[in-house]
């Protein structure tokens, strides 16, 4: 059985058997729950198998009075002492078909229930190597390899109720539809009527996630009146919260729904063929996007989707207010909400190599400065 680290899994001993695994929506994460008959355990890990996240469950046996050295020693998850565990003397077995898997709208963390009550959780900020572990509903006193979940469930429980009506929602039928139409109509009141539309192009990208979610199409908006430029948007990102907000922003409402558009003179086609990259980037890498990031092409800069020939872009900038470069008035694109979070657009704006290097180094801002003095438009032609 695996010992409660950061890193690559151990292997896990002979008497070690698996209660329980399921991997995220997303395909970014995948939960473990192992017991050995005397300790049980969760692992997060991440789609390389390393444990990123990880929590002690539950004594199955009689809690020692002291630290367990000796199995840690051995590379097992600990019996933790009597004066930490809500059952000194060992509770039962876990059943594995008895417990319920719910993963966080983000992707990032989950909570396993028991009985419809949570057991567990680890959250995305869960860090085994920083002393973070998850939260157990069975620890007392917090410990290295768990804290107790009782301490936080004022947030875990509604956190959890919100997390199982969002999937919900998502397997109603009918119900990517009616948030497809809503982003549409929306779309339809700034830019006016669509063209083209793509659906589902998370799933185009070379060895991607499959089937994984979430669902994301891109639709066109063609010139129309006088705006002489195209704009594609994506549909679908702002359906679900990104990841890892909250390790950076105390109210995540506001940044965590996003939707990426490019305003461009490019054939459409191939403008849009920088959105199967992109579309599900956020829950793929399990980060998030905020206005002013920069994001390096994966590929080799030849097969940037945006370039011209008369200069080699290598990424591309997130951006919030175009007026901030030069170009034509920006569309406002402001007043849509999804589960009262409002949405924002950013727009894509291609950068070099270097440019990406400086932006990392002296920070977006300055990049920004530094296009503004170049006359660079936010518009792609």
């Amino acid at each position: 059985m695996s010992v409660l680290r950061r890193g690559s899994a151990a292997g896990r001993s002979p008497v070690a058997t698996v209660v329980r695994t399921e991997t995220s929506p997303y395909g970014s994460r995948r939960l473990v729950v192992e017991t050995d008959g005397t300790v049980s355990a969760a692992y997060l890990k991440d789609s390389r198998d390393a444990v990123v996240g990880a929590v002690w469950i539950a004594n199955h046996a009689a809690a020692p009075a002291e630290a367990d050295r000796a199995r840690l020693d051995g590379g097992q998850a600990p019996l933790l002492p009597a004066s930490h565990v809500r059952h000194p003397g060992g509770r039962p077995p876990l059943d594995g078909d008895a417990l319920e898997v719910v993963w966080f709208e983000e992707g990032d963390g989950v909570a396993v229930l028991e009985a419809g009550e949570p057991l567990c959780v680890i959250p995305g900020w869960s860090d085994i190597g920083r002393g973070i572990p998850g939260y157990s509903r069975d620890v007392t006193e917090q410990t290295p390899f768990a804290f107790p979940l009782d301490d936080e469930i004022e947030e875990f429980g509604p956190r959890v109720d919100r997390a199982r009506d969002h999937w919900k929602i998502c397997e109603a039928e009918g119900s990517w539809a009616d948030f497809q139409q809503s982003v549409l109509g929306h779309l339809l009141q700034r830019l006016g009527p669509g063209g083209h539309y793509w659906h589902d192009v998370g799933r185009q990208l070379p060895g991607g996630n499959g089937g994984a979610s979430p669902t994301v199409g891109v639709t066109e908006r063609p010139v129309s009146g006088a705006r002489e430029f195209t704009v594609l948007s994506t549909v679908g990102m702002s359906r679900q919260r990104m990841p890892t907000v909250e390790l950076y922003e105390d109210d995540v409402a506001p940044h965590s729904r996003i939707e990426l558009a490019v305003a461009t003179t490019l054939p459409s086609q191939r403008a849009g063929s920088i959105f199967p990259w992109l579309a599900q980037y956020p829950w793929r890498a399990v980060t998030w996007f905020a206005p002013g990031d920069v994001v390096k092409w994966y590929h080799e800069a030849h097969t940037f989707p945006l370039n011209t020939g008369e200069t080699s872009w290598e990424g591309v900038l997130l951006l919030d207010d175009p007026s901030r470069l030069a170009g034509p008035v920006a569309p406002g694109l402001t007043g849509l909400s999804t589960e009262s979070d409002p949405v924002h657009w950013l727009w894509l704006v291609p950068i070099t190599g270097e440019e990406y290097r400086y932006a990392k180094n002296e920070g977006a801002d300055a990049l920004i400065r530094r296009l503004a003095q170049q006359n660079r438009s936010w518009v792609v032609s």
